[in-house]
């Protein structure tokens, strides 16, 4: 309950700005209404601002949620995680998305509406992805997980998509204590966690066979140049 309330009071002293005052009017509207039944005037009237204003900060619904996005990031990242380094990784991983629904935990009944919402648009759904893949991207590097490897791209589309399977669990979960949701977790955790090993392994495996490859690619195309700087000779030496 500490975290949750560090999380709203963030929320409320963010709202000085003109930019958090659009963010948490859309999610205030988001739990009265259905999604697509709010609108950009509705957004701005409940923000206290303009249009003209709100077009400085946002061009679209979606754009908001990114910078909603951000804002959990922020409040899950500056939270020390330090006593978790000699965790196991996927105990790493376990507490930062637990962490980060803690954070979404004032915003539930929006995320709700929001959700079902967006199903129904399949490009604010790849839209959606690409805001996740960012902030799962830092999720993973605050839990020590290396993304910037050759399966970097693998573990964050795959920490994307356990996240959502999870949070459909969590938004439905009214124990105190998220047994649902942990077991959840912690199941698609252990699922991915061997999904992870054997692309590792057939990584590892393939090693030699890239290396061959570009070793072959470089000998054929150093073999092209060479023909080709022949013909250039060959054709210099006869306009002579």
């Amino acid at each position: 309950m500490a975290k949750r309330a560090k999380s709203e009071g963030k929320s409320d002293t963010a709202a000085a700005s003109p930019r958090d005052r659009i963010i948490d009017a859309l999610m205030a509207l988001a739990a009265e209404l259905p999604w697509d039944e709010i609108d950009l005037p509705a957004i701005a009237a409940r923000a206290g601002v303009s249009l003209a204003e709100f077009r400085d900060h946002f061009p679209s619904k979606g754009s908001i949620l990114g910078a909603f996005s951000k804002r959990i990031d922020r409040l899950v990242l500056e939270e020390p995680s330090d006593e978790m380094a000699d965790e196991p990784a996927d105990q790493r991983v376990f507490d930062v998305m637990m962490r980060r629904l803690d954070a979404l935990s004032p915003y539930r009944d929006a995320l709700r509406r929001i959700g079902r919402g967006l199903m129904a648009d399949p490009l604010a759904v790849a839209a959606l992805n690409g805001v996740m893949m960012n902030s799962m991207r830092f999720m993973l590097a605050s839990a020590g997980i290396d993304t910037e490897d050759r399966l970097g791209t693998l573990r964050i589309q795959g920490a994307v998509l356990i996240f959502a399977r999870v949070q459909r669990v969590w938004l439905d979960d009214e124990d105190p204590g998220l047994a649902r949701t942990m077991a959840k977790l912690d199941r698609e955790l252990q699922s991915a966690g061997r999904m992870i090993r054997m692309a590792e392994d057939a990584e590892r495996l393939s090693a030699p066979f890239r290396g061959m490859a570009r070793r072959l690619l470089c000998g054929v195309t150093g073999f092209g140049a060479r023909r080709r700087e022949r013909e250039r000779d060959r054709q210099d030496s006869m306009s002579v």
